[in-house]
């Protein structure tokens, strides 16, 4: 009997044990306090914590990369699977032709080669973007006047078109003046075939390619009255030249 009346005893001293063994875990993290140093969920510690600055680092580095981009039109002209002779064998890999141009007036072309064909057209991308030129548009749709342009075994002729033509031109060429901007314009190649002669051959006739703004500039007149001496009248050749000045 005197074992029963003191179990009760027991039992109610337990709670006040400072032990936390066997309690949940937000009892045992109260009882130990807080505590200082890094913690893991907290909205501001942590080091791979996604609200960090790393992740906000990486959205800044995107946002740019998306916004700082030019719009270009992008013509894969010519690829050629091509091999390079080494001790083991034969290496092989390929080559790309590009053409890039904004659509107004800026245009170039480059040469890729790697052994990957999304590599090697990357690379001639690259290299085209770095080597495009200007051309004068006459309405933003042809050329001013024609044009001849020859490299090695290549001859291309340009002809300046009126509205509705379209683009008379085949093969590399089209391409060129697709990505020029060019709406209107008849071309003729005469000689090789080879896309890299025919598109640099292209490029020599365009870079010949001047606007009577320029002209006029050159011999210190005025552009009413270059246009005005091939028979147009001076009203006529003032309204195009305040077309061509815009």
């Amino acid at each position: 009997m005197a074992d029963e009346n003191q179990t009760p005893v027991a039992d109610q001293t337990a709670p006040e044990a400072t032990s936390t063994e066997g309690a949940p875990a937000e009892q045992q993290r109260d009882a130990r306090g807080p505590r200082g140093g890094r913690g893991r969920g907290g909205p501001g510690g942590g080091r791979g914590g996604r609200d960090g600055n790393r992740g906000r680092r990486d959205d800044r580095r995107g946002n740019r990369d998306e916004d700082g981009g030019e719009e270009l039109i992008e013509k894969l002209v010519h690829i050629n699977r091509v091999s390079k002779t080494v001790k083991g064998g034969k290496r092989f890999g390929f080559a790309a032709l590009v053409v890039v141009g904004d659509g107004k007036g800026r245009a170039g072309f480059g040469h890729g080669k790697a052994r990957e064909v999304p590599e090697a057209i990357s690379k001639a991308t690259a290299a085209a973007k770095k080597a495009m030129v200007r051309v004068p548009l006459k309405d933003g749709r042809t050329l001013h006047h024609d044009g001849l342009g020859h490299f090695g075994a290549g001859r291309v002729t340009l002809r300046t078109a009126p509205a509705g033509t379209g683009i008379i031109a085949g093969g590399p060429m089209r391409a060129v003046f697709e990505s020029l901007g060019v709406h209107d314009v008849v071309t003729k190649s005469v000689g090789t075939s080879n896309p890299y002669n025919m598109i640099r051959a292209t490029f020599e006739a365009l870079k010949d390619q001047t606007s009577p703004r320029s002209v006029a500039q050159r011999r210190g007149k005025k552009v009413s009255d270059l246009l005005g001496r091939g028979g147009m009248d001076k009203a006529e050749a003032e309204a195009t030249a305040d077309a061509v000045t815009e």
